[in-house]
Order: C-alpha cells, then sequence, then structure tokens
C-alpha cells in the first residue's frame, strides 16, 4: 500500500468520522473564520466532543482551552493537527505520548515521518485531507 493510500484509507477515515467519540484539535482558536473553527464546529454539531488545544486562547465553542494535549482530562480518539506542517511532527509526537487513538492532518498539512511515527506507534493515521468532505464522500450529510 502507498503512503497515500495508507493516510487515505476509505474504511479508516469513515471509522474516525463516525465512531470517534472525542476531538482534540491543536490550533484552535475563536477565530470563527479559521478553518479549524469551521472544522470542530461542524464535528461538534454532529455529536463529537471537541477539546480546543491552544497556548493563548480561553473559551471556543462553548468549551475550555487546553494550552497542550496532555492538559485534556480524557482519553482522545483523534487529534486534528491544525497546524502549519513545519510544527505538525511536534504535535504528532505528542499525540502519541498522550496515548491518542488517530492523528487526522488536514488538507496542505502533510509531514511523512510524522505519520510513520504514528503509525509505526499503532496510531491510525489520516493526512491531506478534509473531515467535512471526508463526511459528505462517505455517505453521512454535510
Amino acid at each position: 500500500m502507498s503512503s497515500e493510500d495508507r493516510y487515505a484509507d476509505s474504511a479508516t477515515i469513515r471509522r474516525l468520522l463516525w465512531e470517534s467519540e472525542t476531538w482534540a484539535f491543536v490550533g484552535l482558536s475563536d477565530d470563527p473564520h479559521r478553518t479549524v473553527y469551521d472544522q470542530a464546529r461542524r464535528l461538534q454539531e454532529r455529536g463529537k466532543r471537541i477539546f480546543p488545544v491552544h497556548p493563548t486562547a480561553e473559551k471556543v465553542l462553548g468549551e475550555e482551552v487546553h494550552r497542550s494535549l496532555a492538559d485534556v482530562p480524557e482519553p482522545i480518539d483523534v487529534v486534528g493537527v491544525y497546524r502549519r506542517a513545519a510544527a505538525a511532527g511536534a504535535v504528532v509526537d505528542e499525540a502519541i505520548l498522550v496515548g491518542a487513538k488517530a492523528v487526522w492532518l488536514p488538507l496542505d498539512v502533510i509531514d511523512e515521518a510524522a505519520a510513520e511515527r504514528a503509525y509505526a506507534a499503532g496510531l491510525d493515521v489520516v493526512m491531506d485531507r478534509c473531515p467535512a468532505i471526508e463526511w459528505r464522500a462517505h455517505g453521512r450529510p454535510a
């Protein structure tokens, strides 16, 4: 399986979107014009528990903001890595350390080495995909 196929596997995407319960969004601030805000809001509206992770924000989408993944008080199913590709590796490494089950790197956030580390550690990995687009593509209404 090529790395592109490995990190865009339909069954994995479907499982993460439909069966996961908790998503930590690294980079989620209170700016409603940012893509991460829209993605977190959409998943929250679909019943997902979201945990914003940001160094300076206080409250986002009605949720307390955590300074790091280690500060999230519940087990994390999926870590949304809404940081630039250059910073994604550190977030993926932290996701591995806290025992997250999966990492999701959105469109244009590509770090093959970090994805390989997560995969080797047993995490599901989705990379260069948009949750909203994938939700529509996999049979659930947008």
